[in-house]
């Protein structure tokens, strides 16, 4: 059996860039990102964090039951969205809306599940990315499966798997990671450590220097990132699924970033952290960071600059009049998927259901036969979510 090695992450997080927009790279072993790919990536960062603005005004109006900003986290969305192929998977967490608008998916049913429906919103098989996945982790095992099945029909196709510091404390990511390196699954992990599980800082999760120190136990090459820095996360994110493709096995990366807005709109973040940590984390704001780079290096101008915003505001106004319209309910569908075949408890509740409505069209649906329909605002709320 051979001895891996070279599994040990860079010392310090890798970067190119410094904040105030400077290139301090390349790091050793690494290449930037081709000039055409940074512009992509601004755009979209641009796009991204307008999105996010306007989903989490949204969930102020009730629109949406519940979001999870991921303000302050635009390079790990991007960068790990543009180091795939069209063909690879992506499995998100429930943070992760920035990146599946990024993928090109629908907005408003990227945002689906967060406005109180039961299903995800999109189709999983057409777009090559997982339902956004609630529970801590257990979509790291799912993707593991995915890339071996990949691996196993003679594909080359690539699986992300991001997760937060949070998941990593879950038995489910150490079981994933185990699985994958005996595998040699081609799946990349990209741990996005912002800092906190909702409340619970870093130091109280681990001790390890590093989250990406955590692969080595599984004999996974590991590698940590800036993830403010764009141009570094693309880099590294590259090689990892390079890495992965070629069949060298799962890679995984931790890129250091951090929320800037509460855990949830649920959440006030002022019980557990001071307003003094946020401002020293804006200073590293990872948007301002790429444009002054790209400035700096002729690659955008003013009228770049505008026009990327121009671009964002007409798709949040897209988003926001979309969702502004009452979609139309079905109460009834409450009841469905529960048995394949409904019991008499179930059917007596359908039917109690019905004569609250007190509509013909509820009676149809008590009797199992057919299913109504409401207009306006579908409640519902995420609970129990905890990962940072």
């Amino acid at each position: 059996m051979s001895v891996r090695t070279n599994l040990l992450p860079s010392p310090v997080p890798v970067r190119f860039v410094a904040e105030d927009g400077t290139a301090v790279g390349p790091p050793a072993g690494y290449r930037p990102p081709a000039d055409e790919q940074l512009a992509e990536g601004y755009r979209r960062m641009v796009l991204g964090r307008r999105f996010d603005r306007q989903a989490t005004a949204l969930t102020k109006q009730g629109r949406l039951a519940v979001y999870p900003s991921s303000r302050g986290q635009e390079a790990c969305q991007i960068g790990g969205v543009l180091a795939l192929r069209a063909d690879d998977w992506l499995f998100p967490t429930y943070r992760d809306s920035m990146a599946l608008v990024a993928r090109g998916l629908d907005p408003v049913e990227v945002l689906t599940l967060l406005r109180g429906a039961w299903h995800c919103g999109y189709d999983p098989a057409a777009t090559r990315v997982a339902p956004q996945c609630t529970p801590l982790a257990t979509q790291t095992i799912h993707a593991v499966g995915m890339a071996d099945a990949l691996r196993r029909k003679g594909e080359d196709g690539v699986v992300m798997a991001f997760v937060g510091d949070g998941g990593t404390s879950e038995g489910d990511f150490h079981e994933a990671l185990n699985y994958a390196a005996v595998l040699r699954a081609p799946v990349v992990f990209f741990v996005q450590n912002n800092g906190y599980a909702i409340s619970v800082p870093l130091a109280r999760q681990s001790a390890a220097p590093a989250l990406a120190y955590k692969g080595i136990g599984y004999g996974m090459r590991s590698e940590q990132v800036d993830g403010n820095d764009l141009v570094a996360v693309l880099s590294v994110l590259t090689a990892a699924v390079g890495h992965a493709r070629a069949g060298d096995g799962p890679f995984l990366v931790e890129a250091h970033t951090y929320r800037m807005d509460p855990h949830t709109n649920a959440d006030d973040a002022t019980r557990y952290r001071e307003a003094s940590e946020v401002t020293r984390w804006e200073a590293a704001d990872p948007l301002a960071r790429l444009e002054a780079y790209l400035r700096g290096r002729g690659l955008l101008d003013a009228e770049g600059v505008a026009s990327a915003h121009k671009a964002a505001e007409e798709f949040a106004a897209r988003v926001r009049d979309e969702l502004n319209a009452d979609p139309a309910a079905d109460p009834f569908e409450l009841f469905d998927h529960v048995f394949a075949e409904p019991t008499p408890q179930l059917r007596e509740q359908r039917a109690l259901l019905a004569s609250e409505l007190g509509s013909e069209l509820g009676s149809e649906a008590a009797s199992g036969l057919g299913a109504g329909s409401v207009s306006g605002p579908v409640p519902g709320a995420a609970a129990g979510i905890r990962e940072g």
